[in-house]
């Protein structure tokens, strides 16, 4: 197979979000709008795989400031090789051959660092990058354990706080765009609790809500007095409703409105989807388990989805 390897630019928006949207592995993280709101702070790489002037495949990548590794993508919790359903073993290993030949040739590189798709944002099979990996002797160097609930047969909750009737009534679950009410209670509990700040600013989540606003999406738990105790921010990726944001206030934890929020959305909102994701709980590529953090999600349900990082020397 003749292939053709362009570099990505903005001549090209519409081809790469057109294919994003039809691919069997991409979510709305890889459409152009979302990927490049943080532009300045990375040097896109992003190269389309053609062959005969079809598209085959995206690679959504930056270049790291030491000019000689390639990352898939490393503004984005993962990356890898965007496909659609035409794409056979035999044609992701022509591929990536391509690939680690243009990081070599082209962009000067020694070694590429490949976050894959996790699985249940597939939207159809799609892990003949894996079978690659293995094949370019790719080392995995990370692997951090995400939670995650099927849906359609989830393990009952176990020692859920269960609120009161009186206190139900005081409560109630909003949907709307107060990010800056979310973004008080989530950035005092980051920062006195782990000393971080939230991966977007408030105005970086509200730009990406106005540009995504059935993507991402604000759910918050308020009182008589509309005073937030908590909230979750929503990613929604196909059929997979992924939590990217949650916390609450003292007040909240105590009487356990992040339980009577989980139940709402788990249930009853997001109850038609395939899987609820609650996202990663590890430090340091996975090396540390936080295993509070992870027996909660647990508790809910959750069972363990793998987030993967590779590095391959070339």
């Amino acid at each position: 197979m003749q292939l053709e390897i362009i570099r990505y630019d903005n001549r090209y928006k519409e081809a790469w979000d057109t294919f994003v949207k039809a691919s069997k592995n991409g979510t709305f993280l890889f459409e152009r709008e979302y990927m490049d709101y943080h532009k300045e702070r990375f040097f896109d790489c992003s190269l389309m795989i053609y062959s005969n002037g079809d598209l085959l495949a995206l690679f959504p990548a930056t270049l790291h400031a030491d000019n000689e590794t390639v990352v898939s993508h490393a503004g984005l919790t993962y990356g890898g090789l965007i496909t659609d359903r035409r794409a056979t073993a035999e044609v992701v290993l022509e591929i990536f051959s391509a690939i680690i030949e243009y990081c070599k040739t082209v962009a000067d590189a020694e070694k590429i660092i490949y976050k894959p798709v996790p699985h249940i944002y597939h939207s159809y099979p799609g892990e003949e990058d894996l079978y690659a990996l293995f094949r370019n002797n790719a080392r995995l160097t990370e692997r951090k354990i995400s939670s995650a609930i099927k849906l359609s047969d989830a393990i009952p909750f176990k020692g859920r706080r269960k609120l009161t009737t009186a206190m139900k009534n005081r409560l109630q679950i909003i949907e709307d765009s107060n990010f800056a009410a979310f973004w008080e209670i989530l950035s005092d509990r980051l920062k006195s609790k782990y000393s971080v700040s939230p991966v977007h600013t408030l105005e970086e989540i509200e730009l990406l809500h106005s540009r995504f606003p059935n993507n991402i999406r604000l759910f918050r738990v308020i009182d008589e007095s509309s005073s937030t105790l908590g909230g979750v921010v929503m990613y929604i990726m196909g059929n997979v409703a992924h939590s990217q944001y949650i916390s609450t206030t003292d007040e909240g934890r105590r009487i356990g409105v992040l339980d009577h929020l989980h139940e709402y959305l788990i249930t009853k909102r997001f109850a038609d989807m395939e899987y609820f994701d609650f996202g990663t709980s590890v430090e340091d590529g996975g090396r540390y388990l936080n295993s509070g953090l992870i027996a909660h999600k647990e508790r809910l349900g959750g069972r363990a989805v793998m987030y993967d990082t590779y590095e391959i020397l070339i």
